[in-house]
């Protein structure tokens, strides 16, 4: 039963749904007349039209569709010039296995008004897809005839999309709220929780990115001021080292001052605290998630949801005798996996080795056949080498899935959603190393194993390994993260949003035929096809940022800021994509959004790690806390005439004297340089690690084990802080379980004797409405009921024979609809006639069932 606010004449009315015996029909109104449904087709097979000069195929192609027709298929079939197309739809009676199989039998609480029994369009192309892509009679799924070339494709079919056009699916709606639940009414649960999570991930990106604007900024503020910047713009009598065989001439450190002011700007004391803030806020980030999760959930009715009995509901509605596989482990499978993944983990380690040597060797080109670069080799080096890093990711990520996917079937899934859930880690691994193995060198290898001035690690005893910036490796890592993050957030973008639209322009210069409905078909064939991991990928994309936006952050604070502009694109993107020019997706059912939510908390705890290790081993702010407070002017305390920093540049050089290069004839300049500077901690005497190297080690590990302890403290306090589920949505399920409870009890005491005999209920079929009518006493039609003269209840003599009495309020009649579509009562009495058993809480309706 639904209950209508408003009639067509204004007044309230009810809907009841009055089922024929094997059918679960739509909702009416009572006192209008039924009229017949137009066909609905929820699904669309192509077929190549010289594919039916084959007869073995033609045959094939007719002994599906007969299947289809056994099972409770209808079909339609239409052609233009090219392509045949075929209509799908199921009876209600498939449907109607459906329900039965899924719904519980106390999905209401108490007091609620039923559901209709209509089925969610959703579901339906649900359904419909899986029968299709299971294993018929005659041994066939849609896939086989697919890959043989009997049917070409197919597809379920955009239907009432409109609305999402004007609401969401354009760009002028990119600050506007999405609508989740018309999202859901139209691609399912999987894709509402996607967009729902991307919209939740933007808005929790907005005080990270100005935290971390402000932060930059922050350095602005002493881009003049800094002691150390000063030192450095004035060092014109200190020379560093040649740094590699392009450039065998000594360079005044006084060059780089322009890169010192711009380091600070990123590697200052804010860094720190930045970086334990997006600690902090991966964390709040996650639970509030959760919190929200929980509420849409809820309000979707899936919170108590089981996947696997989805699956076998669907299984035996495809197959009567459906048997679940049984969950196995082998040993032998998982040793195989976990060695070909170490074997592609070292591949993609190797693809940094790659990137190691072309850095090598480009530094070497570029210098003698870009001889006007002059200083900037070593720039050109680094840009180039984030390109060919770029580059090298879209590559690795087609093999990565290929491999990914090879694997996955190697371990043989139980169902598909157990495949979903093992391809998202093996890829995720694989791809997680393709994009962070070069910033992993640069941040903690990179300029550490190429030794020193005199004694320098050659590559194949010929050409020198590179070194960092003369600015310090912080620069090249923001460069390579600035380079990274800005292709996949602009050309990425762009390359998403061009290809599907340029296809489908193309696609779209054909004219459609006149008939309405073949020209609906065509119109769906020809936009851009979807396949099952469509938005596998889309969350593959968020993740990867979301590594981006969290792991380097204190290299990069203003990636969470790059990351919502990227954000607010992509939602309309997506949603353009997904309503305009693809295919409609089959809808999914989920309560959250799975595995990714396991992926997340291991980014926010290799955030910890990382951002720990950059401040600790590639940042200056160790060595800088360091001279200050054990080498500086204020090692015995602040002095207000002289800067804590001063001599901070002369303490971090170290000397090498320019007697000592194997050929120092071959250096520019080197009759009038003496001793040259280079960024480390030696000696000048044995060039051997000095005491200050080792108590900077001491500091730095101490630094990361303190750093790492209190962010994941203050990470699992966030997590205690914030519960998952809010209190509301607890309350909620709760009050839910208690219902159903009093509702079997209910039932129990109808069965102890409630003015009946004995035993349990019987569940009725159908139920009569009671006309109200007025008492003056509780029982008795000549007496009113005192302190509640409007207290209603039903005349005795409407009750011929025992029965089931539904009784309520008009708007909480306890009622749900059935399996089979009629009311059934839930809090009821089993009575005689009112004479016999006065019943006091009938108010303005009741429902009569008889047994």
């Amino acid at each position: 039963m639904e209950y209508s606010p408003l009639g067509s004449s204004g007044e309230e009315s009810l809907r009841i749904l009055v089922p024929t015996e094997g059918e679960s029909l739509p909702l009416m109104d009572m006192n209008t007349c039924e009229t017949k449904a137009p066909e609905l087709w929820d699904y669309v097979l192509v077929v190549d039209r010289r594919t039916q000069r084959n007869p073995g195929q033609v045959q094939r192609q007719q002994q599906f569709l007969e299947e289809l027709e056994n099972q409770g298929f209808h079909y339609k079939a239409m052609e233009d010039q090219e392509k045949e197309f075929f209509g799908i739809r199921a009876d209600s009676g498939v449907f109607g296995r459906y329900q039965r199989l899924v719904e519980p039998e106390d999905t209401v609480p108490g007091g609620e008004l039923s559901r209709p029994a209509s089925i969610r369009a959703t579901n339906r192309i649900r359904i419909v897809n899986f029968v299709l892509k299971s294993k018929m009679a005659t041994g066939d799924t849609l896939q086989d005839l697919v890959k043989d070339g009997v049917f070409e494709d197919g597809f379920p079919l955009h239907k009432g999309e409109e609305h999402l056009k004007k609401k969401w699916a354009r760009w002028r709606s990119m600050f506007q709220r999405q609508p989740i639940s018309d999202i859901r009414d139209y691609f399912g649960e999987k894709v509402a929780l996607y967009f729902a999570w991307l919209g939740w991930y933007t808005y929790m990106l907005v005080p990270a990115a100005v935290v971390g604007l402000i932060v930059f900024l922050s350095g602005f503020s002493r881009f003049e001021a800094s002691q150390i910047s000063k030192e450095i713009c004035k060092a014109h009598d200190i020379y560093m080292c040649p740094r590699g065989d392009h450039n065998r001439r000594f360079q005044r450190l006084s060059d780089t001052c322009a890169y010192a002011k711009l380091t600070h700007l990123f590697d200052n004391e804010g860094t720190v605290l930045f970086a334990i803030f997006m600690a902090l806020w991966a964390t709040v980030f996650l639970e509030m998630w959760k919190r929200e999760r929980a509420r849409v959930v809820l309000r979707w009715e899936l919170y108590g949801w089981d996947e696997d009995q989805e699956e076998m509901a669907l299984g035996l509605i495809s197959c009567p005798d459906y048997q679940p596989r049984l969950h196995q482990h082998s040993y032998l499978r998982s040793t195989v996996i976990l060695l070909l993944s170490l074997l592609m983990i070292c591949l993609m380690i190797g693809m940094a080795h790659v990137l190691v040597v072309y850095r090598v060797l480009a530094a070497a080109l570029f210098n003698s056949a870009l001889p006007f670069l002059g200083e900037q080799v070593t720039t050109a080096v680094v840009v180039s080498g984030a390109l060919v890093h770029y580059v090298i990711i879209l590559i690795m990520t087609k093999i990565n899935k290929y491999v990914a996917l090879k694997l996955c079937d190697f371990e043989k899934p139980r169902t598909f959603s157990e495949r979903e859930s093992k391809f998202t880690i093996k890829f995720f691994t694989l791809q997680f190393f393709a994009h962070f193995s070069s910033l992993i060198y640069i941040a903690f290898i990179l300029g550490r194993i190429n030794g020193h001035p005199g004694k320098t690690v050659r590559l194949a005893g010929l050409w020198k390994l590179e070194e960092c910036h003369l600015s310090g490796c912080m620069m090249d890592l923001f460069v390579q993260m600035a380079i990274i993050m800005g292709l996949k957030q602009t050309l990425s973008n762009c390359m998403e949003y061009l290809r599907p639209w340029l296809a489908h322009k193309y696609r779209s210069l054909r004219a459609l035929s006149q008939d309405p409905e073949l020209g609906h078909w065509q119109r769906n064939y020809r936009l851009n096809p979807v396949y099952t991991f469509s938005l596998f990928d889309e969350f593959m994309e968020m993740m990867i940022q979301y590594g981006f936006t969290t792991i380097f952050v204190a290299a990069f604070p203003l990636a969470p800021l790059l990351a919502l502009f990227s954000n607010l694109v992509e939602i309309r993107l997506d949603a353009i994509k997904m309503v305009r020019l693809q295919r409609r997706l089959v809808p999914r059912k989920a309560k959250d959004i799975g595995t990714w939510l396991q992926v997340l908390e291991i980014i926010g705890v290799l955030a910890v790690i990382a951002n720990g290790m950059v401040i600790a081993f590639t940042s200056e702010f160790i060595p800088r806390v360091v001279y200050k407070y054990r080498y500086g002017p204020c090692r015995s305390g602040a002095q207000s005439e002289v800067d804590c920093f001063t001599g901070y540049v002369n303490h971090s050089l170290s000397v090498f004297y320019t007697k000592d290069f194997q050929d120092p004839a071959k250096i520019e300049g080197s009759e009038n340089v003496t001793e040259c500077r280079y960024r480390d901690y030696f000696s000048a005497q044995d060039s051997n690690f000095s005491e200050q190297h080792w108590f900077l080690l001491a500091i730095r590990l101490a630094f990361l084990i303190l750093f790492e302890h209190v962010a994941l403290c203050i990470k699992l306090i966030a997590a205690w802080f914030v519960p998952d589920i809010p209190q509301s949505v607890k309350n909620e399920v709760l009050k839910k379980k208690y219902q159903r409870l009093e509702q079997k009890r209910w039932r129990g005491r109808a069965g102890w004797g409630w003015g009946g005999a004995g035993g349990g209920p019987t569940q009725p079929l159908s139920c009569l409405q009671l006309q109200p009518q007025e008492h003056r006493r509780v029982g008795d039609p000549e007496q009113a009921v005192p302190g509640d003269p409007g207290l209603r209840s039903c005349h005795h003599s409407l009750l011929p024979q025992p029965g089931w009495l539904c009784v309520g309020s008009f708007r909480r009649t306890r009622l749900r609809v059935g399996a089979l579509g009629a009311p059934v009562c839930l809090g009821c009495l089993h009575t005689r006639p009112w004479s016999t058993r006065p019943v006091p809480w009938v108010r303005s309706q009741a429902w009569y069932c008889p047994t």
